[in-house]
């Protein structure tokens, strides 16, 4: 007998603020009868379509002090790679490295971290996979 993802847990020192932050960036919403209030120690978050994985933020008392060992590959639903990345980093998250182009025009991903410095990639889009496949994105992000 096997195992399955419940969900997926981001440590962090303000559950609600960094549910709040999260939310426009994966279009996900409260869960249904059990919002996320300021104060909460856990919030989670779903995918409003069923199809993502749900997400909950805990509060821990440590902060962040090294690389994630685990971390988000966000692809854009609709909109280009490079117009999501600006608009997440409109939102407020910040560049970690920069690897568009690394195998060649058309490739590649960009490594950003969230407020609390929690890294997470954006991939291509998936009309962009299907014009120029390249390698598989995010392997050694």
């Amino acid at each position: 007998m096997a195992s399955f993802i419940s969900h997926l847990s981001i440590d962090c020192s303000d559950a609600y603020s960094l549910s709040e932050w999260w939310k426009p960036v994966l279009g996900y919403e409260d869960e249904p009868g059990d919002p996320n209030l300021p104060g909460h120690d856990e919030c989670m978050l779903v995918d409003p379509e069923g199809k993502g994985p749900t997400v909950l933020f805990i509060e821990v008392p440590e902060a962040k002090s090294v690389k994630n060992r685990l971390h988000l590959d966000l692809r854009p639903r609709t909109d280009p790679q490079d117009t999501e990345v600006e608009r997440v980093i409109a939102h407020g998250a910040t560049v970690v490295a920069d690897r568009r182009g690394q195998y060649g025009p058309g490739t590649g991903w960009v490594v950003l971290a969230d407020p609390e410095g929690n890294e997470f990639c954006i991939l291509r889009s998936p009309a962009e996979v299907e014009a120029q496949p390249g390698p598989v994105e995010g392997a050694t992000a």
